[in-house]
């Protein structure tokens, strides 16, 4: 069974801004990263997995001088220290069944704001649909900023599957991506799942990774779509 990974957690991960593609996809969301100020001090930054929230975050937080924690690693004790610099939270509504996380969420949320440093937010959908139980929690939430990470086009979806190669040590030709961004689902779980499964199997087989076995992992047939590639 092949690996799944996402964009997020690449094998060799490669975080720094000169390490994100910027297109029509996700050009509103790195400015809105890039900004010296958020409304209210705070912002919720969207999008499917692989979309490069992780990455965003690593890049604002390299820039701030910020530092970065899963909400399931929320604990009380560490709130005090949290709240002494900029700090992005990842995957919010992944504590959306765990009340005293939330309450974690609500004390650093507001003792951060009140020591004048940005709160960063993450989660795959719009803040309306994290379903925080903790009422006072979710209204916070959702009186942030948003900025949602689009689904990619094909330049973006271009430089994504570049990127997982990269992240890999894999080099195949300019032909093998063309070949997927055509033919693939276009979104960037898809995309991170592909690359695993041809790197699986080159390394199975020990061979490069062609057309052909681009071909082979999308399950086509091998002659399908030859006359306008």
């Amino acid at each position: 069974m092949a690996r799944q990974l996402s964009f997020d957690l690449p094998a060799k991960t490669a975080l720094g801004r000169e390490d994100f593609f910027v297109s029509p996809a996700n050009a509103l969301a790195v400015a809105m990263i890039s900004a010296t100020s958020w409304p209210g001090n705070k912002l919720v930054l969207s999008g499917p997995a692989g979309a490069g929230k992780t990455h965003l975050a690593h890049v604002w937080a390299a820039e701030t001088g910020g530092r970065i924690i899963k909400a399931e690693a929320l604990r009380y004790e560490d709130v005090p220290d949290l709240a002494r610099s900029p700090i992005a939270v990842e995957d919010v509504p992944m504590i959306a069944g765990d009340i005293e996380r939330q309450k974690v969420l609500f004390h650093l949320h507001n003792l951060v704001l009140a020591e004048g440093h940005a709160l960063l937010m993450t989660g795959r959908l719009a803040p309306k649909f994290w379903q925080l139980p903790l009422a006072d929690l979710q209204s916070r939430v959702e009186g942030a900023h948003h900025v949602a990470l689009d689904p990619p086009d094909d330049a973006l979806l271009c430089a994504v599957l570049a990127k997982l190669f990269v992240d890999r040590q894999l080099n195949p030709g300019p032909e093998v991506i063309a070949y997927l961004v055509k033919h693939m689902d276009r979104r960037f779980e898809t995309a991170a799942d592909v690359v695993a499964q041809l790197d699986d199997f080159a390394l199975s087989e020990k061979r490069d990774i062609t057309r052909a076995l681009a071909i082979r992992v999308l399950k086509m047939d091998p002659d399908e779509g030859d006359t306008n590639d």
